[in-house]
């Protein structure tokens, strides 16, 4: 039996008594992949990125081991949450304009210490101060420095579209303006390398795409730590005490951490692993979440159909946005109906052994948008489901 059959077989029996659509955690396998990122980040802290988690038990779970420290959240309203919940370290990752969250912010002592917030623009600052409605608390400020690398006189760029402040005298300029603002403090510098972190570099079946990837992120990895270094030069030069500078990302743990400027890396994706982190060089994780859809027809011989699925990620439309079946092996998606909105067709010689009833496992294309389908997560180890946990969804909280 292949480990996937064993796999299979042990999550079958473990959910036996659970109707599907549902979705579990592999426990060992998401705690191995809590080690590895510990061991990749060499000795630096690692910020839970919480939209690839998105339950608060098991963010509570891998910040309980050593190695992990802080929460890396998506909106204002989660950050604010998770801070009344008892985190006290969450940085928010994205500018926002939630003026009823600022006003919160701003008028409670407790969430004002707990979070801190992006910004790249000091309009963002008015936004904020036109929400304070009274409140006086201090704002904690983390700047972003746009990490794309830029060939050709800027007139190409590889990497996503985030930050405008992209050299170390644009940083230093804005930290000045917050430097200036009664009601605000610098607090950090974040800079997120996607291009890096988030694309695999060992795309199955195109080596020489891959050559490509790896060639362009070797010297993105370069141009980016002179930059950030002197960009973080520029900003200490401003503020003396800055508290910390964030980097990386799952695919890139191990080179960000490497950084003398860097004093912690961020991920997230790495504790699920879903499928396209399964196409990189510097790590192989475990796939740790998966969710299983229940066979309810059988329309001839290698097809079978199953409930649900069109669960497609964020990003770029394509095949690679869509959720893989995974167990059984072998079974693939129809070409001309793909992942359907409330039925699926699955083909392959599987499908033939699949009973109405059987549960067919995918793995998600992303990592925490799976969160947005289930309202639990079934915790497995072993054999056995040992807990069942809610996912944001589960406490009613959809903060997109």
């Amino acid at each position: 039996m292949t480990a996937r059959a064993s796999d299979r077989a042990r999550y079958d029996r473990a959910t036996a008594h659970l109707d599907a659509p549902l979705a579990i955690v592999d426990l060992p396998a998401f705690d191995a992949n809590a080690d590895d990122l510990v061991r990749r980040a060499g000795g630096k802290p690692i910020r839970v990125a919480s939209k690839s988690v998105r339950c608060r038990a098991l963010l509570e779970r891998v910040l309980a081991r050593d190695g992990f420290a802080g929460i890396m959240s998506f909106t204002l309203a989660e950050s604010l949450w998770l801070a009344r919940s008892g985190f006290d370290d969450v940085l928010l990752a994205y500018p926002s304009a939630d003026r009823a969250g600022y006003a919160e912010l701003t008028a409670d002592p407790k969430l004002a210490s707990a979070v801190t917030v992006m910004i790249d623009d000091p309009a963002q600052l008015d936004l904020i101060d036109a929400a304070r409605s009274g409140g006086g608390e201090e704002v904690r400020v983390c700047l972003e420095l746009d990490t794309s690398l830029k060939l050709l006189g800027g007139r190409v760029r590889v990497g996503a579209r985030r930050s405008p402040l992209h050299s170390p005298a644009q940083l230093a300029d804005v930290a000045r303006a917050v430097d200036r603002r009664p009601g605000f403090r610098v607090v950090g510098v974040m800079a997120y390398e996607g291009h890096v972190a988030g694309v695999g570099d060992a795309v199955a079946g195109r080596p020489l795409r891959s050559r490509a990837i790896r060639l362009m992120q070797a010297a993105a990895r370069r141009e980016l730590a002179e930059r950030r270094a002197a960009a973080v030069r520029a900003v200490r030069a401003v503020v003396p005490d800055l508290e910390f500078v964030n980097g990386g990302g799952t695919g890139s743990v191990q080179h960000t951490a490497a950084e003398e400027a860097v004093t912690e890396v961020a991920a997230g994706s790495g504790l699920y692993v879903p499928r396209l982190f399964d196409h990189y060089t510097s790590f192989t994780g475990r796939p740790a979440a998966l969710f299983a859809l229940p066979v309810v027809r059988r329309p001839g011989v290698g097809v079978v159909t199953v409930l649900g699925g069109g669960y497609p990620a964020s990003g770029a439309p394509g095949a690679d946005r869509l959720p893989m079946p995974y167990l059984p092996e072998g079974l693939r998606y129809d070409p001309q109906e793909a992942a359907g909105e409330v039925q699926t067709p699955l083909l392959g010689p599987p499908a033939d052994d699949l009973l109405i009833g059987d549960k067919v496992w995918f793995r998600h294309a992303k990592a925490g948008e799976l969160c947005e389908r289930f309202d639990a997560l079934h915790l497995v180890e072993g054999e056995a489901v040992t807990d069942t946990v809610p996912t944001y969804r589960g406490e009613g909280r959809t903060f997109l």
